[in-house]
């Protein structure tokens, strides 16, 4: 180690036409090394050989690939990629399924039809007994013909219920039926 090839951080920064802070943050990630003046205790300045030749080595890894501080980054854009093929190929996936259940393919729409059917059946038994067990939990407690009118009024208020629900119901399935009829071709 030569005394005439100590320079100082600013003659660096100026040679690779960076600035002070950046030859800064090489040496502290550890590209750059520094050593210490004899002449100035306590100063540390870069021998100018082999700080140019490491520059040179942090230089040719980058433009290759190899670089130390980059590899995490690298493998941070790496993972994020793979991250979000995997959601992309779910998002997919997910499509998928939802467009069967619409084809009807997870189940056989049929199969649907009949199991609403039944469930609708049993609603209208449920909602049909309620004024019935409504008269009959007031028995003693009002007179027979007010328990006939609530009992009548409940019953035509769940009537009017079940219809509209009903109602409802039928002229959605009714749409989605003449929908596909008119999405299917004539043969």
């Amino acid at each position: 180690m030569n005394q005439t090839n100590l320079v100082k951080t600013d003659t660096i920064a100026s040679l690779f036409k960076l600035t002070v802070r950046r030859v800064q943050q090489l040496t502290q990630e550890g590209i750059l090394k520094t050593v210490a003046d004899p002449t100035d205790k306590g100063k540390r300045k870069y021998d100018l050989v082999p700080t140019i030749q490491a520059y040179i080595d942090y230089l040719q890894a980058k433009a290759y690939g190899r670089s130390g501080a980059n590899n995490e980054v690298d493998e941070a854009k790496r993972k994020k990629i793979e991250v979000d093929t995997e959601l992309r190929a779910s998002q997919v996936e997910l499509h998928r399924f939802k467009t069967s259940i619409a084809l009807g393919e997870y189940l056989p729409i049929e199969e649907v039809e009949l199991d609403y059917k039944r469930f609708f059946v049993y609603l209208k038994k449920m909602v049909s007994a309620l004024a019935p067990r409504t008269a009959a939990k007031l028995t003693g407690k009002l007179e027979p013909l007010e328990i006939r009118a609530i009992e009548k009024e409940i019953d035509k208020e769940m009537k009017a219920v079940l219809r509209s629900f009903v109602i409802a119901g039928v002229s959605e399935a009714e749409a989605a039926k003449t929908k596909k009829k008119k999405d299917t071709p004539d043969e």
